[in-house]
């Protein structure tokens, strides 16, 4: 109306004696306007949007999953419905606090998880200010350390003595998860590296195990020199027309860590015969800690060659400065030294245990 465009003249000229530019002040409100509106973004939402806008560079579709579910379960109840810039220290601590001393590795990947929303909002314009889920410096004061609540806990690992029996009884088991873990010992790989093999990764003239770097922990491409014994069941399990997973599971899709680990289970039944020196049943991912205490223990291998053969990184930043050798061939006589002592059938004594049948 001719009232309301005197009233907006009448405040341009006073921003014009003020010194100040009324366009740009119209600009100024305008960007302060939709600043506001981003700052009523719901965690929820914030966090929906950070893993639709990250998915695509994790590693697989189960990463995802588990952002989703640990959210889900633990910060939206609390949390999902607060606007991200209204997230405070205290609103973490509610988070966090019930399950800091019970189920501990779960609340620290859900603190970080909450910091990397945060921290996204942040850059996106939907808040200010420090980030109230940092751990160094902020929350660290507040709660215990993860190491004093739940200390580290290695996976059970069968004593390498054993491994001789060990493998004489998996050979007697039939099917393919029990040939993957079979794979898994003689590779001294992860597990879900392995059941995530496939046969154009391997060369059998070369007698090596090309595995990607999107299928590393690491992320870096690991090359697995591969034994008499591994070619022997590859060989085995070839068919003219392999192609796609080498251990495929129910329907062709990719076998589950639960299917390895119940070929370990049915072996313990009726009686507990594969365990540590603890008495814990053996797990799949404690082979790989049986295979570094018999590198360590029977052989001569230098500890290096050791830690590449499991894909681990040199501790030491100078000394991994200078090693940058994979010592592929020396890890190809370490490994077939593993799949000899593996595949030796024991001598059955008092201290070796037999499966019972």
């Amino acid at each position: 109306s001719l009232a309301e465009a005197r009233e907006r003249a009448r405040a341009a000229r006073q921003l014009v004696q003020d010194g100040r530019d009324p366009i740009e002040a119209r600009r100024e409100a305008l960007a302060e306007r939709v600043a506001g509106e981003a700052r009523q973004v719901k965690f929820r939402d914030a966090a929906a949007m950070y893993i639709d806008a990250h998915e695509p560079g994790w590693r697989n579709a189960k990463h995802a999953y588990q952002w989703r579910q640990s959210l889900q379960a633990f910060a939206n109840p609390i949390i999902g419905d607060m606007h991200v810039s209204a997230v405070q220290t205290a609103e973490v601590m509610r988070v966090l606090g019930p399950i800091w001393k019970t189920k501990n590795e779960t609340a620290q990947r859900v603190r970080g998880r909450i910091e990397n929303i945060l921290d996204w909002c942040k850059v996106q314009g939907s808040r200010s200010g420090e980030n109230p889920a940092r751990w160094k410096g902020h929350l660290d004061k507040l709660l215990p350390k993860p190491s004093k609540v739940a200390p580290g806990e290695n996976h059970p690992a069968l004593p390498w003595q054993q491994m001789p029996a060990f493998m004489q009884a998996l050979r007697q088991r039939s099917g393919v998860s029990a040939r993957a873990l079979e794979f898994i010992v003689l590779t001294a790989a992860r597990s879900g590296e392995a059941r995530g093999a496939q046969w154009k990764e391997v060369d059998l003239d070369a007698r090596v195990w090309h595995v990607p770097a999107d299928r590393m922990k690491a992320g870096r491409a690991h090359d697995v020199p591969l034994s008499d014994a591994v070619v022997e069941l590859l060989n085995e399990l070839r068919v003219d027309d392999a192609d796609g997973l080498i251990f495929k599971g129910r329907g062709g899709k990719l076998l589950s860590d639960m299917s390895v680990l119940a070929v370990i289970r049915r072996m313990n039944e009726p009686e507990l015969i594969w365990k540590d020196i603890d008495g814990r049943p053996a797990l799949v991912h404690g082979m790989r800690a049986t295979f570094r205490m018999w590198a360590a223990e029977a052989t001569n291998f230098p500890r290096d060659v050791a830690e590449h053969a499991l894909a681990h990184q040199l501790p030491d930043r100078v000394e991994a400065a200078y090693q940058r050798s994979t010592l592929f061939k020396k890890r190809g006589a370490l490994m077939a030294e593993w799949a000899t002592y593996c595949t030796t059938n024991p001598a059955l004594t008092s201290e070796t245990p037999t499966e019972r049948t």
